[in-house]
């Protein structure tokens, strides 16, 4: 019986710090989420914003000047998750970088024998004859429009525009 009180104690000294430890803890929480108010006044907000300049002689330049080419259109491509067979699965974000004024439609893109495991919409990206795939059905991308899909192949496919008619 002499170890019951000193059970008894121990029980008592944690019913004692228990309430300070979570006063402790709803404080550090509650100052936690007061920086983060102070730091992050917003929700999340985010906005890209891109400025291109003009060339001060007015010249004729890719992405800054008035006339387009197939340069103003960036491919970017990136690994993402596997199917669940174990094929590699990739990302394919395509970009019209012209600053404005600049409607680029027909861009076709040089892609070898194309093909995927996983489905794509014929609208957004199809192959057409060997190295020769259409991006958007041939519809234009207007300034700053981007069109993303992804593939699954067992290897990565180098995409790069072949030609494009600029509107």
């Amino acid at each position: 019986m002499g170890g019951l009180p000193r059970s008894l104690g121990r029980v008592r000294r944690m019913c004692l710090y228990s309430p300070v430890i979570i006063f402790a803890f709803v404080l550090a929480v509650l100052f936690d989420v007061g920086i983060r108010l102070l730091v992050f006044p917003k929700k999340n907000s985010t906005t890209f914003s891109r400025k291109l300049l003009q060339s001060p002689d007015g010249g004729d330049m890719n992405r800054i000047g008035t006339a387009c080419s197939k340069d103003d259109i960036a491919i970017f491509q990136g690994q993402t998750a596997p199917l669940p067979d174990g094929i590699p699965g990739y990302t394919v974000q395509i970009l019209n970088v012209c600053a404005s004024g600049c409607g680029i439609s027909n861009i076709h893109v040089s892609c070898g024998w194309f093909s995927s495991a996983r489905l794509i919409n014929p609208l957004v990206f199809r192959r057409i004859y060997y190295d020769d795939c259409l991006v958007n059905g041939g519809e234009a991308l207007g300034p700053g429009e981007s069109l993303s899909f992804q593939y699954a192949n067992s290897f990565r496919y180098p995409l790069s525009v072949s030609s494009v008619t600029c509107r």
